[in-house]
């Protein structure tokens, strides 16, 4: 089964390893996705969230949460009911 989730990231961001920790140690799953490996991971991630930062989460439902850090996150998970 594919996770509900998806992280787009660039692995050597910050706030993208951040953004991993965080959902992994309170048990999310979620596929991961780095931005530069292929343009079209790049390209995909824009056209859902309109512009270029990461990390950039998106959920099966279709909400996107560009360009965030764990407090944006926490707010985002809670405000959606979306659960490990």
């Amino acid at each position: 089964m594919t996770p509900a989730l998806k992280l787009y990231v660039k692995v050597w961001c910050p706030w993208c390893v951040r953004a991993q920790e965080w959902l992994d140690t309170r048990g999310y799953r979620y596929t991961l996705i780095d931005v530069e490996k292929t343009r079209a991971d790049y390209d995909e991630m824009i056209r859902l969230s309109g512009q270029r930062l990461t990390p950039t989460l998106v959920t099966a439902d279709g909400l996107i949460l560009p360009d965030f850090g764990p407090e944006e996150l926490a707010v985002f998970l809670k405000k959606h009911s979306i659960a490990p």
